[in-house]
């Protein structure tokens, strides 16, 4: 393994939920440090935040381009080496472009950016750079989410025909939740979210795990977005038809006013000899139904032989013991630090990891553009490849 890679970190203070889940994932494999941080845009709170931390006090930060500076100014073997961006997205794309300017890699939160044309913009950025870009899009870092890509790679469900995802949460379903949490009220802020609240959040990641797992690119799409609870300025809730590149078609629902549901995202993928089924909350299994065949249900754990090797790779513990969200987080970190290291020693890059890259972003983007665009003019249908092209 060698030395560990260095990492820096803008955004996660006190009162943030995700900066805590991705400094734990960051540690898990013992990979990564972190060295720097700024934690916050109030002085107090994020020196708070880095102090708790155990950082050394001339490292935690008051501005992101502070730490970008005085980083850069560090020796080779001290200075951070990529940055995690953990802010709401109004942020992603002026500490993404401040990071890869400066000279560091990036792995960001989804989305990459506010709107479809801040992304473009970010890609112009990564490409000239010759940096590191990664996004965390969790789900598709969960051991058997990566085996259903594997067994769709392989051909063994044969052509695809139908994909259905869904992701229904609950958490926004009243007027007063919108107000409840740090969390809730930027992601119904226009300025802080961006053009999109529901789909831009969790919408992009039903999308992610359809390409994911089909190795295919949504095209088309048609959607009904709207705003369930009144006075909300962005969407909470919506529905949309898609059509993959090579024929198959689906439906891909996003919601956050489902009164009850935790975090339900579900994906099944039909082929003409047989089908697949994973959902998140239950993520250690996943249900193989073969054309002529018994139900298969395959379960995750590094002693799984039936599994494939790098899915096994992505397993720490034995089958029956059940691995979760903070292990498939750690998975994008472990992935991304080896990455770092190919990047830092001029070696080829392991081209089946768990990380999304900017292209990923850009199609996510592409793909909430496309859907609000549907969704103003009578649920018609949109062509996805003038927004990436």
């Amino acid at each position: 393994m060698g030395k560990k890679i260095r990492m820096g970190m803008v955004g996660g203070g006190e009162g943030a939920f995700i900066g805590a889940i991705h400094r734990m994932a960051a540690a898990l494999d013992g990979e990564i440090e972190l060295v720097a941080g700024c934690f916050s845009s109030n002085a107090d709170r994020g020196r708070t935040t880095g102090e708790k931390l155990g950082l050394a006090p001339e490292r935690i930060y008051q501005s992101y381009n502070q730490m970008f500076s005085e980083e850069a100014k560090r020796s080779c073997g001290d200075r951070v080496e990529f940055i995690a961006v953990v802010t709401p997205n109004d942020l992603h794309l002026p500490v993404s472009i401040a990071a890869l300017r400066a000279g560091f890699h990036v792995l960001s939160d989804k989305p990459a950016a506010s709107t479809l044309e801040e992304t473009l913009e970010l890609k112009k950025e990564v490409q000239l750079s010759g940096l590191l870009y990664g996004l965390t899009h969790t789900y598709a870092a969960y051991p058997l989410a990566m085996q259903a890509r594997a067994i769709i790679g392989r051909g063994e469900l044969g052509q695809i025909r139908r994909v259905t995802v869904a992701y229904p949460q609950g958490w926004l379903a009243l007027a007063g939740d919108s107000n409840s949490s740090k969390q809730a009220s930027w992601r119904i802020d226009p300025a802080r979210s961006g053009e999109s609240g529901c789909f831009a959040d969790i919408g992009t990641h039903a999308h992610h795990l359809v390409e994911f797992f089909t190795g295919q690119t949504i095209s088309e799409v048609c959607a009904d977005l709207q705003s369930v609870v009144d006075e909300r300025a962005l969407d909470d809730d919506g529905a949309a038809l898609f059509k993959l590149t090579e024929g198959g078609r689906g439906t891909l629902t996003a919601s956050q006013v489902c009164g009850g549901e935790g975090n339900n995202l579900n994906i099944s993928v039909y082929g003409e000899r047989g089908s697949l089924f994973w959902e998140q909350e239950s993520p250690n299994q996943l249900q193989l139904k073969r054309r002529g065949q018994p139900v298969a249900i395959l379960r995750a754990g590094a002693d799984c032989e039936y599994l494939d090797e790098k899915v096994r790779a992505r397993c720490r513990t034995p089958q029956g013991h059940p691995e979760g969200y903070i292990e498939a987080f750690a998975n994008i970190y472990r992935d991304f630090a080896q990455m770092v290291r190919c990047h830092r020693d001029s070696l080829p890059l392991e081209c089946d990891h768990s990380v999304g890259d900017i292209n990923a972003g850009v199609r996510a983007m592409a793909f909430v553009r496309g859907a609000l665009e549907s969704s103003r003019n009578q649920s018609s249908w949109v062509s996805l490849a003038p927004y990436w092209e």
